[in-house]
């Protein structure tokens, strides 16, 4: 189910920032705190991981996410998971309808061999960037490493399978001003890459600018659609909350 973002009130704004296509970013999301994703063009893909900020060997599992929601794509309604059985974060609104976590990220071999070469030392910020890269350089800022790449989330992205069971690329799967809206339920360091999925088979290299608003966000309360979307995920918010009480966040 789909839900078109609410506006957000100047007084709850944080920050806002606009991530350029086939550039990297990463921050501390408190619990409390919600971040709009949008695309600016339409096309854009933000490859995703999340990491426990309070505890970084507690990060984003693709596994337990999908099979405790029994789905192989996420939108409004579904959490993602800890490897600890916590929510990391929720999907409180989405505009799009599809986001796809088990697609993986581009490395630098496919971007070569299917874009050609564009160094920085010919191009500077024109090079050609790809996903694991400039996930692994976002990764070394808060001290993790390749040991520490997990399997991501793709927003914005779709993918399917044909009948003889390949994985296809959903062209136009977003439009321009499509967004997604997270809400933190623990505090996450959250890492992103806008470069091109890696089954997307426009054959030009030309990834989309992704804007990005913080604001301060509601609690979920016991009626939220995402704690009830799942029978599980009421046990997932359970586990995330008894690790914050009688702390004081």
């Amino acid at each position: 189910m789909t839900l078109t973002a609410a506006p957000i009130t100047p007084e709850r704004l944080l920050w806002e920032e606009t991530v350029p296509g086939g550039h990297h970013w990463s921050g501390v999301l408190r619990r409390g705190t919600s971040l709009r994703l949008v695309d600016l063009q339409g096309g854009a893909n933000v490859a995703a991981l999340f990491y426990n900020q309070d505890e970084k060997l507690e990060r984003y599992n693709m596994a337990d996410t999908l099979k405790a929601q029994h789905t192989a794509h996420l939108t409004r309604g579904f959490v993602c998971y800890s490897d600890m059985g916590r929510v990391l974060c929720s999907i409180t609104a989405d505009s799009v309808g599809w986001h796809d976590p088990i697609g993986g990220v581009s490395n630098a071999g496919q971007v070569k061999q299917k874009y050609g070469a564009s160094r920085y030392q010919e191009q500077r910020n024109g090079m050609y960037r790809n996903g694991r890269d400039s996930l692994l350089i976002e990764l070394g800022k808060w001290g993790l490493g390749q040991r520490d790449l997990v399997a991501n989330i793709n927003f914005f992205s779709r993918i399917g399978v044909d009948d003889a069971g390949n994985l296809r690329y959903h062209s136009g799967n977003s439009q321009p001003g499509d967004c997604v809206d997270l809400r933190f339920e623990m505090n996450v360091l959250a890492v992103f890459a806008t470069a091109p999925h890696p089954l997307d088979p426009g054959a030009r290299y030309a990834p989309g600018p992704v804007q990005m608003l913080a604001w301060r966000s509601d609690p979920p309360a016991d009626d939220d659609y995402c704690r009830n979307f799942r029978p599980e995920n009421r046990r997932g918010f359970d586990n995330t909350e008894r690790l914050f009480r009688g702390s004081g966040q």
